[in-house]
């Protein structure tokens, strides 16, 4: 289209190019991450969690959604700029979901670490993210106020608050893998060459 041609003819100064591949590498490479830690959550959780046919409720999160079907069709820079906010919402939340899962499965410090991982690397390609919107004079709209709707989801220690709990874990770490797939696909079309 019309637009990906205009996203991808920027020109790039070599220090902002090198900026791009960058942050699009560490993009894929928590891609990568993501799945494994969607993986490793699912194993933990006991059943019905990994069961096929398994269809857990999608239950609403405060201040992050996966990305709209209209992502695609936006400018670069307003999708890097939409990338950033979901980034700089999800170490908090990643975070929230790691001290849960301390409390019921504390013999699973792999996951935790994972998890605690995932928070620090989220965090750092947030930042790159912004970094590369500054340089290209589209800075990122202020910070995101973290999410405290959550906390009694997460705390509740009734049985269906602890499945409540996993089941927002689980999403939580789905939207991590759904957004940073995403800004590796938005980043890619910037990358001189790249495709999304």
């Amino acid at each position: 289209t019309e637009d990906h041609q205009t996203d991808s003819s920027f020109s790039f100064l070599p220090h902002l190019e090198a900026k791009i591949r960058q942050t699009h590498n560490l993009a894929r490479l928590l891609t990568k991450y993501a799945d494994q830690l969607l993986e490793e959550y699912v194993q933990q959780q006991g059943e019905p969690f990994g069961l096929p046919g398994f269809s857990p409720p999608r239950l609403p999160l405060a201040g992050l959604s996966g990305p709209a079907p209209s992502h695609a069709g936006l400018p670069v820079s307003e999708r890097l700029r939409q990338d950033a906010a979901a980034l700089s919402a999800l170490p908090a939340l990643l975070d929230a979901v790691r001290r849960r899962q301390a409390e019921l499965n504390p013999r699973a410090p792999r996951l935790l670490r994972s998890l605690e991982d995932a928070a620090r690397q989220v965090r750092a390609l947030g930042a790159a993210v912004e970094t590369v919107l500054a340089a290209l004079g589209a800075a990122a709209r202020g910070p995101v106020p973290e999410p405290v709707a959550t906390s009694a989801l997460f705390t509740s220690n009734s049985a269906a608050g602890v499945f409540s709990a996993k089941v927002l874990g689980l999403h939580v770490c789905g939207l991590y893998g759904e957004w940073v797939s995403r800004t590796e696909g938005d980043l890619g079309q910037l990358v001189p060459g790249g495709v999304a």
